[in-house]
């Protein structure tokens, strides 16, 4: 085998430009998927801790089995009930690998700062929770104010955008109205004790936190839409969200479990946008590659056609001409990827070094480039690329093979 390998890096070698080329065709090729890749996945990483932590969901949010269908339409009797939460709490906590189970209880209404009035879409929660939720995604959007706290049943937290355009600061006083699930007009005093970016540009200026005693003061209500639990490992969500779903169910609670992507809509079309790029960028790396390879091997059988002849001559078989040619293309692959690897890192290296930023869509504030280096990805798409180069070279290199010996020992 050491043999064929040394002949395939002697023909390499002996078409240094075409090789050049090919070469160069399979590296750029690498290192633009594997540099997409690692930009996409530390984009998910983001969007993922996004979701959990800074829109709150949690890894597994349990509904009442009938609330996403029908609790737009007659809420009370979607939600559960005071004695149905301290039961959904006690059980789901009781589970090892989670963190916590905190109540909510999503409001809508008017928010006014006494002169003008605007609409407010609030989550209710519990202010000792929401901490442990946010977890460090509180350094990186830091809360203006002291925040929600159990001291302040009536102090609030501000979508900085929906504070600004109603003049309000920490410190300051407003009202929200909402209708209560009686029917009722109700309304209910505040204190900005915060003030907060979302980080989109889409509820920056309708979003509030309140207690979750403030929403069920102000719905006049005992009851919570929702139950929001944080696990120990994103990893587990599926694993847990079955193990949770069998466990309620045991217990006589009717109940369906969503996971944080199936509830964060930016997510999953942020994902799929990338997923769809992703597809299309590697569909012409790969049509680039098969092209390249092909090309070069059609050549070089082309050019050793009496080179083949001899070889068959002397009693090689055509499978033999087929291994030595695909050795040959496999070389080109690795060779190439190796290359990609090294072009791969050097401009990883020069981003991690530049740090340059970018304001995606929909988000409010700048954003670093990121491109993490992704081993697994870099080896499968490297052992792909490999043996795709290796069977474009079969092709040629099979055609080859079948020439009459005699022909191809008189072939000019």
């Amino acid at each position: 085998m050491i043999k064929w390998i040394k002949i395939a890096l002697r023909n390499i070698v002996k078409n240094k430009h075409r090789s050049v080329v090919t070469l160069l065709a399979i590296a750029i090729g690498f290192a633009a998927i594997s540099l997409f890749r690692g930009y996409t996945d530390n984009t998910y990483r983001g969007l993922r801790r996004t979701a959990i932590r800074g829109e709150g969901l949690g890894h597994l949010t349990i509904f009442k089995q009938g609330w996403l269908e029908k609790g737009k339409i007659d809420p009370d009797k979607y939600m559960f009930s005071q004695e149905e939460l301290q039961k959904i709490i006690k059980i789901v906590e009781h589970d090892e690998d989670i963190i916590l189970a905190s109540p909510r209880l999503h409001i809508s209404g008017l928010v006014s700062n006494g002169f003008i009035s605007t609409i407010f879409i609030a989550s209710g929660v519990v202010p000792g929770h929401e901490k442990t939720i946010r977890g460090d995604l509180a350094a990186i959007r830091p809360v203006r104010g002291d925040g929600l706290t159990e001291k302040k049943p009536y102090g609030v937290e501000m979508a900085q955008d929906l504070a600004s355009h109603l003049g309000l600061t920490p410190g300051s006083n407003g009202v929200v109205m909402a209708t209560t699930l009686d029917g009722q007009m109700n309304a209910l005093d505040i204190e900005v004790v915060g003030v907060y970016d979302t980080g989109s540009d889409a509820t920056n200026d309708k979003y509030i936190r309140v207690p979750f005693s403030f929403a069920q003061s102000l719905y006049e209500t005992e009851k919570g839409d929702s139950v929001v639990v944080l696990l120990d490992n994103w990893k587990k969500t599926e694993q847990l969200r079955n193990r949770l779903l069998n466990n309620l169910s045991a217990a006589g609670l009717s109940c369906e479990i969503k996971t944080w992507n199936e509830l964060s809509l930016f997510y999953s079309k942020v994902k799929g946008l990338f997923d769809m790029i992703f597809l299309f960028l590697f569909s012409i790396v790969l049509i680039i590659v098969v092209m390249s390879v092909v090309n070069t091997m059609g050549m070089a059988v082309l050019e050793r056609t009496r080179e083949i002849g001899t070889l068959r001559a002397l009693g090689l078989k055509q499978r033999g001409v087929g291994l030595l040619f695909a050795i040959e293309g496999a070389m080109i692959g690795c060779l190439g990827c190796v290359l990609g690897l090294v072009l791969n890192v050097a401009v990883w290296g020069v981003i991690r070094a530049i740090r340059p930023t970018y304001v995606p869509p929909g988000i409010s504030n700048p954003v670093p480039l990121i491109v993490t280096l992704v081993p697994q990805a870099m080896t499968m798409l490297m052992v792909f690329l490999v043996l795709l180069s290796l069977l474009a070279a079969i092709l040629p290199a099979r055609r080859a093979a079948k020439q009459n010996v005699v022909d191809a020992l008189g072939h000019v």
